[in-house]
C-alpha cells in the first residue's frame, strides 16, 4: 500500500484525449488528509467513463482504485459495486473503503449478510446520499440487477471471467454506469488482456520501476532476488503479458478449480467432521524449508456440497436418477511451513494426521523428507501414511493425475496468487533421452512445493480403499452364556 505524499497535479482538462479529464464534468477532488503517489492521484482524479489499470503488485492499485469509487459515487450519487477474485480479498478491499472514510470523515453505516441466498458474504457501507458500497467475490450473479459503477480488482484473477463480462455491460450501460478494471497481468488468455487493446478505455500501466521513479519506497533489487524467477517478476512486477505455451497448467484451467469461499488455513471445525473422507499430501521443500501440508476432503457424487460456482450459487450437487456424478476433491487446507525445524513440522503434521476423518496421507520422502516421512508412517501405520519417493516417472504419473482432476473441472482449491503461480510455474519438457521432467525452474521460494503437494493428495485420496463392509448370520451363541 502506498502512503508516500504525492505532488499536486492540476485538474485535467476536458480535451485530454487519453480520458483522463473531466470529460462528464469535474472530477472528484482528493481531501489531502489522504496521501497518494502522483500515479494514484491521477487515477483517482480521472474523469474517464471506462479505466483499464495494468499495474505491478505492491503499488497501491487496490487502495487508490477503492478510494475513486468512493469519491465518484459521492460525486454522481451512484451505488457501488466492488468485485473481488475472493471472499478473503473483497474483505481486504471493503476494510481500504472504511479507511478511506474515516480519513476523510465520511459517515457510514456497515453491515454484513449473505447475498441473496448463496454462501457469498456480502459487505456494505451505507454513505450519504443513499450511496451504497457494495464488495463482494465476484461472479456474473452479483452483477446482474444492480444499478450503479462496478469497479473490478485483480479482473486477471477473476474465475469465470467471461462470463462476468457479458453480464456487467447491461449493468452498467444504465445511467451513465461507470466501469474501473485494475489488475495485475496474468497471461494472454484472459479478457483483463484482450481489454488492454480497447480503444474506449482510458488504459495506464505502472511497473515497479514507475512507482519507484514517483515515491514509491520499494528496493527492487532486494525484491527481484527474493522471488529468484525472472519470468514470473516480469509478469507480478514489470507488468508484461507473457507467452503460457510451456505451463503444464495453463491460468484459464487453474482458474476454473478456484472457489472464493475456500480459505488457505484449516479450519479445525471442518477437520474434526464425522462421517467425511479427508487426503493429506505433503511435500518437503528444498529452498527454505518451505514444507507444504494439503489437505483435501473426497465428496462423493458432490453430495453436500456448498460452494460458489461460477454463477455464484451454492452447490448442494444432487445426482439424477440416469447418471451419478463423480466425487469432487475440496481443498480444505494449505498449511505452509518455511524455515521450521524438524521437530515444528512433525508437531503439525502429527496435529493434521490425528484427525479422525483423516484416511490416508501420502509424503514425499525423497533427500530431506526421509525423516519426516518415516516418524509418520512409525506412528501412524503404512495403512494410512505412503512414504513417496520422487522419481522422473513418479512425478509424471502425479501431475498427470492432478490434471486430470484439474480438467474434469473435479478439484476446487483457494483463490489464492500464490497458489496460482506456484501451480502454474509447472513445466513440462522432454528431456535429451527422450524423458518427459516436470520442474519449476529457478523458483527461490520452493519448487512448486504446493502443486507436488496438491498431487501427492490426489494420490492419497485415490488409494484410499472403500467403506468396511460386513455381516452378521445367526444368533451369537455366547452372549448368554459367557463364554468369557
Amino acid at each position: 500500500m502506498a502512503c508516500a505524499r504525492g505532488e499536486s497535479r492540476p485538474t485535467p482538462s476536458a480535451g485530454d484525449p487519453a480520458g483522463h479529464g473531466a470529460v462528464r464534468g469535474e472530477p472528484a477532488r482528493v481531501d489531502p488528509v489522504v496521501k497518494l503517489l502522483p500515479y494514484q492521484r491521477a487515477a483517482v482524479e480521472s474523469g474517464a467513463r471506462f479505466t483499464w489499470a495494468n499495474w505491478s503488485r505492491q503499488v497501491g492499485k487496490s487502495f487508490a482504485y477503492a478510494l475513486r469509487r468512493v469519491l465518484r459515487g459521492l460525486w454522481r450519487g451512484r451505488s457501488q459495486l466492488l468485485l473481488s477474485a475472493s471472499q478473503r480479498q473483497s474483505s481486504e478491499l471493503m476494510e481500504k473503503v472504511r479507511q478511506h472514510c474515516q480519513a476523510l470523515r465520511i459517515a457510514t453505516g456497515w453491515s454484513s449478510e449473505w447475498w441473496r441466498g448463496t454462501s457469498l458474504r456480502q459487505f456494505r457501507l451505507t454513505l450519504p446520499r443513499g450511496v451504497r458500497v457494495i464488495g463482494l467475490p465476484a461472479n456474473p450473479e452479483t452483477i446482474r440487477g444492480f444499478s450503479g459503477d462496478v469497479f473490478l480488482d485483480e479482473f486477471a484473477m477473476h474465475r469465470a471471467d467471461r462470463e462476468i463480462w457479458s453480464a456487467i455491460f447491461p449493468t452498467i450501460l444504465r445511467g451513465e454506469g461507470e466501469l474501473d478494471v485494475a489488475s495485475t497481468p496474468k497471461g494472454m488468455k484472459s479478457v483483463f488482456y484482450e481489454l488492454g487493446r480497447n480503444e474506449r478505455f482510458a488504459r495506464s500501466t505502472v511497473t515497479i520501476y514507475d512507482a519507484v521513479r514517483e515515491g514509491l519506497r520499494v528496493d527492487i533489487e532486494a525484491l527481484r532476488a527474493a522471488m529468484g524467477d525472472e519470468e514470473l517478476f516480469r509478469q507480478e512486477f514489470c507488468c508484461e503479458f507473457l507467452d503460457e505455451t510451456t505451463a503444464f497448467l495453463t491460468y484459464e484451467q487453474i482458474a476454473r478449480c478456484e472457489d472464493a469461499l475456500l480459505e488457505r488455513d484449516p479450519d479445525p471445525a471442518v477437520l474434526g467432521r464425522a462421517g467425511v473422507e479427508m487426503a493429506v499430501g505433503v511435500d518437503i521443500g528444498r529452498r527454505r524449508d518451505l514444507t507444504v501440508i494439503w489437505v483435501v476432503e473426497r465428496v462423493p457424487n458432490g453430495r453436500g456440497l456448498v460452494s460458489a460456482d461460477v454463477h455464484g450459487r451454492d452447490v448442494h450437487a444432487t445426482p439424477s436418477a440416469s447418471e451419478t456424478p463423480p466425487a469432487v476433491l475440496v481443498t480444505r487446507g494449505v498449511i505452509e511451513l518455511q524455515d521450521a525445524p524438524f521437530r515444528r513440522q512433525e508437531a503439525v503434521l502429527r496435529e493434521v494426521l490425528s484427525a479422525p476423518c483423516v484416511r490416508r496421507c501420502c509424503i514425499d520422502a525423497t533427500g530431506l523428507g526421509m525423516p519426516l516421512a518415516e516418524s509418520a508412517v512409525e506412528e501412524f501405520g503404512d495403512h494410512r501414511v505412503e512414504a513417496v519417493t520422487f522419481t522422473p516417472r513418479l512425478k509424471a504419473e502425479l501431475a498427470g493425475r492432478l490434471r486430470v482432476w484439474v480438467e474434469d473441472g473435479r478439484i476446487r482449491i483457494p483463490a489464492d496468487p500464490e497458489i496460482r503461480n506456484d501451480w502454474h510455474s509447472i513445466q513440462r519438457s522432454i528431456g535429451t533421452g527422450g524423458h518427459v521432467r516436470f520442474e519449476a525452474d529457478g523458483r527461490a521460494m520452493g519448487h512448486g512445493d504446493r502443486f507436488w503437494a496438491a498431487a501427492l493428495a490426489v494420490r492419497a485420496v485415490e488409494a484410499i480403499g472403500g467403506a468396511i463392509e460386513y455381516m452378521t448370520q445367526g444368533r451369537l451363541t455366547f452372549a448368554r452364556t459367557g463364554v468369557w
